[in-house]
């Protein structure tokens, strides 16, 4: 029940206040939203939803790209029967071309073998490589519409991620104009023609969902009260990895179709979600203040609480005025200026972009690869979705303990070394492999984890959103090479796996030459962050 007095009550005379006395913007916010309740979890659980479709579209490549299996084949001339490698030949190939072909399956090359003597085990039209005829193209041919989708993430991100402040969109149009671009782009890559166009669909898909996930947790963290908003975004990685693990099972469900019936059948629940966004979300109050629309945000305010509309406009009335232009004097470029201006600041940028290249190298490449190693391919693809789980509770009830600059290169260089593992030949390496490219990843996520934490703690208020940006953008970076290396290991796994470990592994030794953060207190400014051993900062962790 809402408390019958105003929140902000003011004597009459609040014009020869000082403005000191009025509390700050997020403070009437945190008492107008109040106590958390079944309209927030549902704008919430509605917003962090767009991770699922987010997760679709960056491994459906697993599957639309793979390249197919394949047997050797004889050609009967009096029957045409077409007889596989365990069956009995009465005529056909030459006993030397069918040793060669027999001896090529190993290697799952077929470049040098005749036309006649290997076909698919499926339908040509469930890849692009067999459908496009594209088995022996070069690596960066092959990879092309991945690495189109990793680039389109990067520009994306760099021109789209201020969009959601400006007074023309905000949170909400954001998240639905990025997740609609996706959404769009992928229905009409179910229409391409060939590997160029489908390319160029890609890089559009990446460049709209390159801030679905920062709109989507923003946006859900400024609908609820400071005590929730952690617990809030988990929805969203919980999304993320069911959207993960639904990719198998709907390409197991359209195994012998075209792979175009992917990407059909994750676009169009997309364009429904758009339009529960578009009906059913609330814009965030917050910013609608700051942008001087006090109806929109009492209106906002009256829907995900119980507060009456009295109380909400004297609170708005005593606070936007002076709180509106201090919101609007910071943006992403001025941040980056502050960070590459001082020598401490911009040397934590480099290596934390460092890291977080090895790190993109391997968590979107290592699901992106799982079609080189000598395991089923659903079967994989959903252990490796399942092995984010427990990373996530790991890092949950463990980053307590951990030393952020210990634990950040030892799980690098365990997933390193256990991805180089995973490349070894040999019958008994070959049973194996999934299991040291499963607990690579599971390193690798945890990595992650760890690594988003610990870039948070680097650096100061007022620089950390744009930190923390740029250091998504170096993963986004990583990922637009991983394809080119999926794509040259279906010739010699160690150009995968291998320089996968490689890069994760030499990039977690960057993490030795940052400043630890574990049980340190929060700084605000770069001034307090740059003389930490004299400031406040050092004070409050020592108690």
């Amino acid at each position: 029940m809402a408390d019958p007095t105003p929140l902000l009550s003011q004597p009459n005379n609040t014009e020869t206040e000082p403005s000191k006395h009025l509390p700050s913007l997020g403070s009437t916010i945190e008492k107008c939203i109040g106590e958390f309740n079944w309209s927030q979890f549902l704008q919430g659980a509605l917003i962090s939803l767009s991770w699922l479709f987010d997760a679709q579209q960056t491994f459906i490549t697993v599957f639309t790209d793979a390249m197919p299996s394949w047997h050797c084949t004889g050609e009967d001339q009096s029957s045409n029967q077409i007889s596989n490698v365990g069956s009995i030949l009465q005529s056909g190939p030459t006993p030397e071309i069918w040793n060669n072909c027999y001896s090529t399956m190993s290697f799952n090359d077929v470049c040098n073998l005749p036309k006649g003597s290997w076909a698919w085990n499926g339908p040509a039209h469930t890849s692009i490589i067999s459908e496009w005829d594209m088995e022996c193209e070069n690596s960066i041919i092959a990879g092309l519409p991945a690495s189109s989708f990793f680039l389109g993430c990067l520009i994306g991100g760099l021109f789209l991620s201020t969009l959601a402040d400006s007074s023309s969109l905000g949170r909400k149009n954001m998240l639905l104009f990025s997740t609609l671009l996706m959404a769009v782009s992928s229905l009409l890559t179910t229409f391409s023609p060939n590997i160029w166009i489908y390319s160029l669909l890609k890089f559009i898909t990446g460049f709209g969902r390159a801030t679905i996930g920062t709109s989507s947790l923003v946006l859900a963290s400024e609908l609820v009260g400071k005590r929730w908003r952690g617990k809030i975004g988990v929805i969203g990685f919980f999304c993320f990895t069911i959207g993960f693990l639904s990719l198998p099972a709907i390409a197991y469900a359209n195994k012998d179709s075209s792979w175009r019936n992917l990407y059909l059948w994750t676009s169009i629940p997309t364009i429904l979600y758009c339009i529960l966004v578009k009906c059913f979300v609330q814009e965030s109050p917050r910013w609608l203040l700051v942008r001087g629309k006090k109806e929109e945000a009492i209106t906002t305010l009256k829907y995900i609480t119980s507060i009456t509309q009295s109380n909400l406009n004297l609170a708005i009335n005593n606070m936007t005025s002076h709180e509106e232009n201090n919101n609007l004097n910071v943006d992403l470029f001025y941040a980056l200026k502050n960070l590459l201006e001082r020598k401490w600041s911009s040397r934590r940028l480099l290596l934390i972009m460092a890291l977080g290249f090895g790190i993109g190298v391997v968590y979107y490449g290592m699901p992106l690869g799982l079609g080189n190693l000598s395991f089923n391919i659903y079967l994989s693809v959903t252990f490796n979705a399942l092995s984010e789980l427990p990373s996530s509770l790991v890092t949950f009830f463990s980053i307590d303990k951990f030393r952020r600059r210990v634990a950040l290169p030892v799980f690098c260089i365990l997933s390193g070394v256990l991805s180089i593992m995973s490349t070894i030949e040999g019958k008994l390496w070959s049973n194996i492999q999934i299991w040291f490219e499963l607990i690579s990843f599971f390193s690798a996520c945890t990595s992650l984890n760890i690594f988003l934490i610990y870039t948070t703690e680097l650096f100061p208020t007022c620089v950390r959103n744009s930190a923390l940006s740029m250091a998504r953008l170096s993963m986004v970076f990583g990922g637009a090479f991983s394809p080119l290396l999926v794509s040259a290991g279906r010739e010699q796994k160690f150009l995968c796996y291998g320089v996968f470990g490689l890069a994760i592994g030499i990039s977690g030794v960057f993490g030795v030459f940052l400043p630890e953060t574990k049980g340190r207190t929060l700084c605000d400014s770069m001034d307090e962050e740059e003389n930490i051993g004299k400031s406040s900062c050092d004070i409050l962790a020592s108690t």
